[in-house]
This record gives structure tokens, C-alpha cells and sequence, in this order.
């Protein structure tokens, strides 16, 4: 008698934990950025690296792009109205954000330059 109430009790534990698995799936990358800044230097650089930078294994993706970032060039003087925010040469994915990042700087019509920024938390 008792090994059936410990059976039953570990089945309603177990069912009852079921409606938490996908929550814990989509949350898995707490550290993984909702948004990123880029340019078009960078967003080539990228896409260039995607093939190397996909093979990883891992549920969360690191990207750095710091040695894609140009170094000794002076860039062209921010309108006096709006900085451009500075771009992410290193940032943290999770790979269903990586293949979402990929296609919207594959986006016919995207605008990069000075600087834009690409919103994440859609992909997840």
C-alpha cells in the first residue's frame, strides 16, 4: 500500500512540473542579449563568420567581432541632434536568436550606418 502512494505521488509531482519544461526551455539563455547595435562593417563581418560561428554546439552562442572592428579610422562626426549608439562587437545569442539576427541583416533595405539597432527578443 505504502509503494502505491509514494508512485502516485511522484506521478502528480511530475505532472504538475510538466507546464514548467517550456518556460525553462525559453529561459535557458538569461544572459543572452535582447538587442544588439551594429553597422554595416560589423553586420559584413558577421555574416561572413555566421557558417564558423554556427558550428558551436552550445545552446548559447558567444559572438565577437573584435577583430572585425576597424581600427585607426576616424569616422564621420555625429549630427548634433542624435548620437549613434555604439556598436556590440562582443554579445551572447541563443542559436534560435543567431539564425533570427542572420536573416534580418540578410533584410532587403536594411539601414546599418551610422549605426541600428537590431531587436532580439522577437527571436527568441
Amino acid at each position: 500500500m505504502r509503494t502505491n502512494v509514494h508512485y502516485w505521488l511522484g506521478a502528480g509531482l511530475l505532472l504538475a512540473a510538466l507546464p514548467l519544461a517550456p518556460a525553462r526551455a525559453e529561459e535557458s539563455c538569461g544572459l543572452c542579449a535582447k538587442q544588439i547595435v551594429t553597422n554595416s562593417e560589423l553586420a559584413g563581418c558577421f555574416l561572413d563568420q555566421y557558417d564558423q560561428i554556427a558550428k558551436t554546439g552550445n545552446e548559447a552562442v558567444v559572438v565577437d567581432l573584435s577583430d572585425c572592428a576597424s581600427r585607426g579610422v576616424v569616422e564621420a562626426l555625429p549630427s548634433p541632434n542624435k548620437a549613434p549608439a555604439e556598436p556590440d562587437v562582443q554579445f551572447m545569442v541563443s542559436r534560435p536568436q543567431l539564425d533570427c539576427l542572420k536573416r534580418k541583416l540578410e533584410a532587403p533595405g536594411i539601414v546599418l550606418d551610422p549605426t541600428a539597432t537590431i531587436d532580439l527578443d522577437s527571436c527568441r
